[in-house]
């Protein structure tokens, strides 16, 4: 036994160690028999008032009795380790315990919190500022393009924060799983429970920033859609996170892992170039980009009415060489184009509704719900692939 070990806890190693080998603790026990033989001739006599020593199944029994051992045969002879529990508590004690822990742990640094929602705040305003009131002209759909792409990307960047909570707390989990204190899939499961409310609030208080003032479509349920895509995005951003803080070993190394490929995310959700233009080796990017589905999900709560326009009459001609014509030349232009298709063309002719616009941007593969649920998808798969690294990851026993 090495020096300054405590005895106790280097016996749980040693008899932990030989559980893994082929022949198990059996070396252990023929040591003890010999180690018997050799001290048989020596029985100090026991004085007055002094107990007896108890035998192996004595203590064991003994510590059963004062809960400081979990039953699992009846007879230690004959035994076997697979009659004893892996686990000391089932399941739903340990994510209470954990999940308590991990929302005391939060609750004494609420200026995370605080920092995480003042940049969710000041993203919204000033995106509610430059984006104020926007039209439906041609140049207002543009502009509530560049606005709806820089708002769903932003909430995954704000996830990055959540990268190293478990890198802080890896020597912890991996010291306390080493010995099957609680299983791993109570962990994720505990810290996905407490990381969930503070996105409702997040998710809210960015929608609330910005919906009404950019002046978005959709009333009531197009706000309600919009908080719950919002709440999708940062479901699924921080979900990745957590998953590449399983991945990587240090803060520094996951930093720009996760700026990095949400910038790819975002050159791939559409917004730069639209689906039908991204070239074929390519195209598996863009369905792998988490920012593709909550971009695709508010473009068509934004233009799936039919009846709203977007391009009327001589708006046809903005951003064109046409567009520096003065208005009475540009009727004159449409009057003729019109009367060459044979249809009436004229100031208050509706060219592009929303539905139009949709399909110039190539978003006809999924729907807004499609797109909603393939985002929460997204954050589950992350959280399993987050419980899969650390099941592979921190097989570890202590030395």
């Amino acid at each position: 036994m090495p020096d300054n070990e405590n005895p106790t806890e280097f016996a749980l190693d040693l008899i932990r160690e030989l559980e893994d080998t082929p022949a198990g603790a059996r070396e252990l026990v023929e040591f003890n028999k010999s180690w018997q033989k050799r001290t048989i001739t020596y029985k100090p006599t026991i004085a007055y008032g002094e107990k007896q020593p108890l035998s192996l199944k004595e203590a064991i029994a003994a510590s059963i009795s004062r809960g400081k051992l979990v039953s699992g045969a009846t007879d230690v002879s004959t035994g076997s380790a697979s009659s004893v529990q892996k686990f000391a508590n089932p399941w739903w004690i340990e994510m209470g315990v954990l999940t308590k822990r991990s929302f005391t742990n939060t609750k004494r640094q609420p200026e995370l919190f605080i920092i995480r929602l003042g940049a969710v705040l000041v993203t919204g305003f000033i995106l509610a500022t430059i984006f104020w009131r926007l039209d439906n002209s041609p140049k207002g759909v543009q502009e509530r393009l560049g606005f709806f792409a820089i708002a769903m990307s932003t909430m995954f960047y704000t996830c990055a924060d959540a990268l190293p909570i478990f890198l802080q707390e890896r020597y912890i989990f991996m010291r306390e799983t080493a010995y099957n204190a609680y299983r791993r899939s109570s962990y994720v499961i505990s810290n996905a429970i407490v990381g969930f409310p503070p996105l409702v609030f997040l998710s809210f208080a960015f929608a609330l920033t910005t919906f009404f003032a950019v002046g978005l479509a959709g009333g009531v349920s197009g706000f309600m859609f919009f908080v719950a895509i919002v709440l999708a995005s940062f479901w699924a951003g921080s979900g990745f996170v957590t998953f590449l803080s399983g991945v990587v070993t240090h803060v520094m190394l996951g930093y720009p892992v996760v700026v990095s490929t949400l910038a790819y995310f975002l050159l791939f959700s559409g917004f730069f170039i639209t689906r039908d233009r991204i070239p074929k080796y390519w195209l598996w990017f863009h369905y792998l980009s988490l920012v593709k589905y909550p971009y695709e999900a508010v473009m068509q709560n934004e233009f799936s009415d039919p009846n709203k326009c977007f391009v009327r009459g001589v708006q046809m001609f903005d951003n064109t060489p046409l567009g520096a014509l003065p208005e009475v030349l540009k009727l004159k232009v449409l009057k003729a184009i019109g009367s060459s298709i044979g249809v009436n063309l004229n100031a208050d002719t509706c060219i592009t509704t929303g539905t139009d616009f949709i399909q110039q941007q190539a978003v006809t593969d999924l729907t807004k719900w499609d797109c909603l649920w393939i985002t929460i998808a997204w954050g589950f798969l992350f959280r399993i692939l987050f419980y899969i690294c650390l099941l592979l990851g921190s097989k570890n026993k202590r030395r």
